[in-house]
């Protein structure tokens, strides 16, 4: 228990003080490349964003995880808004997990590893649920056959929730 709550106040501090600094570079491409299926491209100004939550994904990937969300996200968020409504955007950051060398028991961010957009549009994203998707590696989206997976996995298991996985950290 102790661990956890260490590990929890650790992801904290993450999302306060490294988030922002972390991957600069796809945050500022001239050249924006949308994804492959829907065409979504990583938004301006999301380093910025408001803190969702936390996440930690374990093996395979063994990576650290934070989602924020732009302003109309964040409301729907706070209100316990379902459906989100148009507009909302969520991102998901991710890096390896690091062993702090400062304090053992603690996990850092090490090398990003992705950025996964979620973009409500009802009009644009009618055979999605009002969904596109996005995934991204150094700024640069994947290729189609990993975005095919994002709807699949999210409608068998988040469909109560508007298909999305993340819950607003309290």
């Amino acid at each position: 228990m102790k661990r956890a709550c260490l590990g929890l106040m650790a992801m904290a501090v993450v999302a306060t003080n490294v988030l922002p600094s972390v991957s600069k570079a796809a945050e500022s491409q001239p050249n924006k490349e949308a994804s492959p299926i829907y065409g979504v491209t990583i938004p301006d100004g999301y380093r910025k964003w408001q803190f969702i939550a936390p996440a930690e994904e374990a093996a395979p990937l063994d990576e650290l995880r934070a989602v924020v969300g732009n302003d109309i996200a964040v409301r729907a968020y706070e209100n316990k808004t379902l459906p989100f409504p148009d507009g909302s955007i969520l991102v998901k950051l991710a890096w390896k997990r690091v062993q702090s060398s400062e304090f053992e028991p603690a996990s850092v961010p090490g090398v990003p590893t992705t950025v996964q957009v979620m973009v409500k549009d009802s009009k644009k994203y009618p055979d999605s649920h009002g969904w596109g998707f996005g995934r991204f590696i150094d700024g640069k989206p994947v290729d189609e056959a990993q975005h095919q997976t994002c709807l699949p996995c999210h409608e068998a298991r988040v469909q109560n929730h508007d298909y999305v996985f993340t819950r607003y950290a309290p």
